[in-house]
């Protein structure tokens, strides 16, 4: 299995009731194999270009678990779904995925490293007390 996104522009006329679309999706990606891990929809927003004769759609979003055969099986459903403007189906960024944990390390690593150097400045600032007193 393989991280996926995708996104889907659905025609703007769906906007009072989109549910039936957007299951529609999801009982493709289902058929196919696949799992949706997160999904959100967008809503109605102005697009960047006409698509269709269209300056609106509805944007749905999904992050999938797919087998390697998936994604043409999908993509040729999407193709011919009347309710669908435009989609885009991408695998995710393995790369951006480790480099977001891999900045987690190193944060949790530097937060360490400044509470272990409080402690030689609170030891510094203790023996220097300690030499005024004798003073």
């Amino acid at each position: 299995m393989r991280d996926y996104e995708l996104t889907v522009l659905f025609h703007p006329d769906l906007e009072v009731n989109p549910d039936p679309a957007v299951e529609k999706v999801k009982k493709i990606i289902a058929q196919a194999g696949g799992k949706i891990t997160k999904e959100e929809n967008e809503g109605k927003k102005r697009m960047a270009y006409q698509i269709a004769g269209q300056t609106f759609a509805l944007y749905y979003f999904a992050n999938l678990s797919l087998p390697v055969d998936a994604p043409d099986k999908i993509a040729a459903s999407l193709n011919i779904a009347d309710e669908v403007i435009r989609f885009l189906l991408v695998r995710a960024d393995e790369r951006k995925a480790k480099s977001k944990h891999t900045e987690s390390k190193s944060a949790d690593r530097h937060d360490a490293e400044s509470v272990e150097s409080d402690e030689p400045k609170d030891r510094a600032k203790e023996s220097s007390e300690e030499n005024k007193e004798e003073e």
